[in-house]
């Protein structure tokens, strides 16, 4: 074997040190790579998030927009005694003997439906006392831990509402006992009514439309789940 010369082993180890360097790059570069890739796997993340959000958002303002077909929302009436009946029967509350209609004139009932007319829930609004008892059907036991409930309705509405109010009450433009407030009636996470307060003037058709798009989405669910 011919021995190698002085140039030769020269040539040889720069050789050896050029692959090492570019190893060194491919190395970086596939670190840069993974990092990368995983930036855009958790941007992907927050944009699908962030997607389910806004449709969620969207399908509410699309039925308050329908609701708002109306110009103005008039609740229909019940008989006195239907109305009282249906009440004192999802309250619980015994009669009282009166020489007045059970049904005070400020008393409104309303049934909210599926789009195919399947009853979600009883809307009892007290117009005297600006309240809102909300009592589903019968046949419907939700559950306070099906979505979109407390994601949407309890946080995204009820919540914010109350907020805002609030806000109001510090400085001054409402009094304390005016602000927006709310109790979930439930058993074993069984929601049996919600009594809404101080719903004011300008609440009643977002409430009773965000509402009843909840209960309608629960209700699909609680179909899928069967």
């Amino acid at each position: 074997m011919t021995p190698s010369s002085p140039f030769q082993r020269l040539h040889k180890d720069k050789k050896t040190i050029t692959d090492r360097e570019k190893m060194s790059e491919d190395t970086e570069k596939t670190r840069r790579l993974i990092t990368f890739k995983r930036k855009l796997e958790e941007r992907a993340q927050q944009l699908d998030s962030d997607l389910k959000e806004v449709q969620t958002m969207l399908e509410t303002v699309n039925s308050i927009l329908l609701e708002k077909g109306f110009k103005h929302m008039e609740i229909p009436k019940e008989t006195a005694e239907t109305g009282a009946a249906a009440y004192r029967g999802q309250m619980a509350i015994p009669s009282e003997p009166t020489s007045e209609p059970a049904s005070a004139p400020h008393e409104n009932l309303n049934q909210l439906k599926t789009t195919d007319g399947e009853p979600l829930a009883e809307l009892i609004v007290n117009e005297a006392e600006e309240s809102l008892h909300v009592v589903p059907a019968p046949s419907k036991n939700f559950n306070i831990n099906t979505p979109p409930f407390t994601h949407f309705l309890v946080e995204r509405v009820l919540q914010k509402m109350q907020e805002r109010d609030n806000e109001l009450a510090k400085t001054g433009q409402i009094t304390p006992d005016k602000i927006f407030s709310y109790d979930i009636i439930q058993e074993d996470n069984i929601i049996h009514e919600i009594v809404i307060r101080n719903i004011g003037p300008d609440r009643l058709k977002e409430l009773r439309s965000s509402i009843r798009w909840t209960f309608e989405k629960m209700h699909e669910k609680m179909k899928t789940q069967i």
